[in-house]
């Protein structure tokens, strides 16, 4: 099974479009957690386990392992969730963005190392930087286009032959990049009206929608503007919402983050 058919299987197993993402900050863990040596694989893994039937997709976000000399408890995360939960697909965002052999190896680090079933990737350099994850037919390729920061428009709205320029990577990503059928793209929810724009672009093609949550993506808006024609289409991110729930208390932290979990999957439902 591809990571688009894993992914389509998922939404319709979980009745979900809720993607989790995991951003582990050891600052803000519960008591019992702090100073463990392996901290960031038991709080993964158990909000993994909590929050494994309302979600679509997990998504770890390298830089947060790296930082802290992590990687080989985000391999063991990446592990667990193959093995306990094998129909969930894994996205890495990593959003990796160079070319030649260097990408080769940064497209085995995702595919081989971490056994993720897709990676984000930046195509700011090129087909080139993008040319060797799509080797990997069976894993994904999402291709960033109109992210949530707003700094984002400094580049992506630059006209290009009089469209901007993340209609631009649409159209180029769609319709001739993905020939291989595993690509999506990242276009944020904070801005629903751009997030349109692009699923009239490129039709059914998956994307990934960071911004609900935390950045105060408005989920009415994002859902009505990005969903595909049958209700589905998207992997909507929650990560600091969820991970770090505001009624957490200690060891309680797993069931507040599967509280919001469920109570967003309900809230992005409630508008497909």
């Amino acid at each position: 099974m591809n990571f688009i058919e894993k992914l389509s299987a998922a939404w319709t197993r979980n009745d979900s479009l809720l993607c989790v993402g995991l951003d582990p900050d050891t600052a803000k863990f519960p008591v019992h957690l702090q100073g463990k040596s392996d901290a960031i694989a038991q709080f993964c893994k158990a909000i993994i386990d909590a929050t494994a039937d309302a979600a679509c997709a997990f998504k770890p976000q390298i830089a947060y392992f790296a930082a802290q000399g992590a990687e080989d408890q985000l391999e063991e995360i990446c592990r667990y969730v193959r093995e306990s939960y094998p129909h969930i697909p894994i996205v890495l965002d990593a959003k990796r963005g160079d070319i030649g052999a260097t990408a080769e190896q940064y497209a085995r680090e995702a595919f081989e190392r971490y056994g993720a079933d897709a990676v984000t990737v930046n195509p700011y350099m090129g087909f080139d930087s993008v040319a060797p994850y799509l080797e990997w037919k069976e894993r994904g390729a999402i291709v960033l286009c109109r992210t949530s920061n707003a700094g984002g428009s400094d580049l992506q709205f630059l006209n290009v032959d009089g469209v901007p320029l993340y209609q631009h990577v649409a159209r180029l990503v769609a319709h001739k990049w993905n020939s291989n059928g595993q690509c999506a793209l990242v276009v944020g929810a904070t801005f629903p009206a751009e997030l349109g724009q692009v699923r009239s672009i490129v039709g059914d093609m998956p994307l990934l929608v960071p911004g609900i949550g935390a950045q105060g993506g408005d989920v009415k808006a994002t859902v009505e503007a990005g969903k595909s024609k049958d209700g589905s289409g998207m992997m909507i991110n929650s990560s600091r919402a969820i991970l770090y729930a505001p009624a957490a208390q200690g060891e309680d932290f797993a069931q507040a983050a599967r509280r919001v979990a469920l109570e967003t999957r309900s809230q992005i439902n409630r508008y497909r």
